[in-house]
C-alpha cells in the first residue's frame, strides 16, 4: 500500500474538500494525499455506480495511484463515491462523505446528515456538515485576522451565499434583510463584517458593495479585495447573520459560540430545509428579526464526535 496513511477525494468543489479535510484533521493519521478528480464519460453522469473499466475513470495518474492504495481514504461528493469504491476494492478502508444515493454496503463507512434521511448499519449520521471550526482553529484565525480586534463591538458578522438548487437568496432576498440589519446597527453601534460567497449573483455582489450600513467595517466579495477573511469572521464576531442557502455556512457558524441568526428559513425547501428546521427547534439558530438580541448559544460540534466513530467502527 502507499506509504502515505490517509488519501482524501473530491471533485474540487470547495463544500466537499472542506469536508473531506475536516474529518481527516480530526482523525490525526499523520500525512494526507489529497486528489481532486474530475471522471471522464461515462463515469462523469453514472459515479458512483461501477463496471468495466471503471479504474481508468478518472485518468491514468489515479489509474496507476491505485495499484498502491492508502490504508484508509475519505471522500466527499458523488464523483469521488466511485474512487472510495475502487480503493475499497484494493484493500482500503474508505469513508464517503454525502449520501452517495446507491447501496451504501460498497463503502465501509458512510457519513450523511440527519437532513438526507439516509439509514444502514454503516451508517453515521450528524446534524449539518463537517467543518474545521473548534476552539484551536478560531485561536488561529483570531490571530491571522488579528486587525479585526480593533473593530468596535458588537462585531457583527454578516455571511451571505446565493442561489441554491433549494433556495433562492438573490437581491429581492438581500433588501429586506439589509433593512433589518440597518436598523439593528442604528441602535446597537458596533461594527458589521460581510462575506459573500462563489454563488452570490452579480446584482447582489453590487447591491452590497454599495450598501452604507452606518458603522465600520469590512466588505469582502471576491479575490479582488484581498484574502477571504471568512475565518477571521467567525472567530471575532459576536453574532453572526447568515442567509439561509448553505448548510455548510449555518453549520460553520453554529460552531462558533456565539449566537446565529439565519434570514428567512421559509425561502429554503427540502433537505436543507430541514436541516434548518431542526436547528431553529435545537435553539442553536434562531430566525432574523430586527433586534437580534443575544442569547446563549452552545456550539455544535460534530465533526469530533464523527471522527470518534469512526475511530471505533475501522478499529483504527
Amino acid at each position: 500500500m502507499d506509504s502515505t496513511p490517509l488519501w482524501t477525494l473530491t471533485d474540487g468543489n470547495a463544500g466537499n474538500r472542506r469536508q473531506a479535510q475536516a474529518l481527516a484533521d480530526a482523525l490525526d493519521r499523520g500525512a494526507v494525499t489529497d486528489w481532486v478528480l474530475q471522471p471522464h464519460l461515462p463515469w462523469s453522469v453514472s459515479a458512483p455506480r461501477s463496471f468495466a473499466g471503471a479504474e481508468h475513470a478518472f485518468g491514468a495518474s489515479f489509474a496507476r495511484a491505485l495499484e498502491q492504495p492508502p490504508p484508509l481514504a475519505i471522500g466527499c461528493g458523488r464523483q469521488a463515491a466511485l474512487a472510495t469504491r475502487l480503493l475499497r476494492d484494493r484493500g482500503s478502508k474508505v469513508v464517503q462523505i454525502l449520501d452517495p444515493r446507491i447501496d451504501t454496503r460498497h463503502w465501509d463507512l458512510v457519513v450523511a446528515p440527519e437532513h438526507d434521511l439516509l439509514q444502514g448499519g454503516n451508517v453515521i449520521t450528524l446534524l449539518g456538515s463537517l467543518n474545521p471550526v473548534d476552539d484551536p482553529w478560531l485561536d488561529r484565525a483570531r490571530a491571522a485576522f488579528a486587525a479585526f480586534a480593533a473593530l468596535p463591538q458588537p462585531r457583527t458578522a454578516l455571511l451571505l451565499g446565493g442561489i441554491s438548487s433549494h433556495a433562492r437568496f438573490d437581491l429581492d432576498a438581500f433588501q429586506p434583510l439589509a433593512a433589518r440589519l440597518e436598523a439593528v446597527l442604528a441602535r446597537d453601534g458596533g461594527s458589521l463584517l460581510v462575506t459573500t460567497s462563489r454563488r452570490t449573483p452579480a446584482d447582489l455582489l453590487a447591491a452590497v458593495r454599495g450598501r452604507s450600513f452606518g458603522v465600520p467595517g469590512m466588505v469582502w466579495c471576491g479575490e479582488a479585495d484581498g484574502p477571504n477573511p471568512y475565518d477571521g469572521l467567525l472567530a471575532w464576531a459576536d453574532r453572526i447573520v447568515c442567509s439561509p442557502d448553505s448548510v455548510n455556512m449555518v453549520s460553520e457558524a453554529s460552531a462558533t459560540a456565539v449566537p446565529v441568526f439565519v434570514s428567512d428559513p421559509w425561502r429554503v425547501s427540502g433537505r436543507p430545509r430541514r436541516f434548518l428546521d431542526s436547528m431553529l427547534a435545537l435553539g442553536r439558530v434562531r430566525e432574523m428579526d430586527a433586534r437580534l438580541d443575544p442569547f446563549q448559544a452552545q456550539p455544535l460540534r460534530e465533526t469530533a464526535r464523527v471522527a470518534s466513530l469512526v475511530r471505533q467502527r475501522l478499529a483504527l
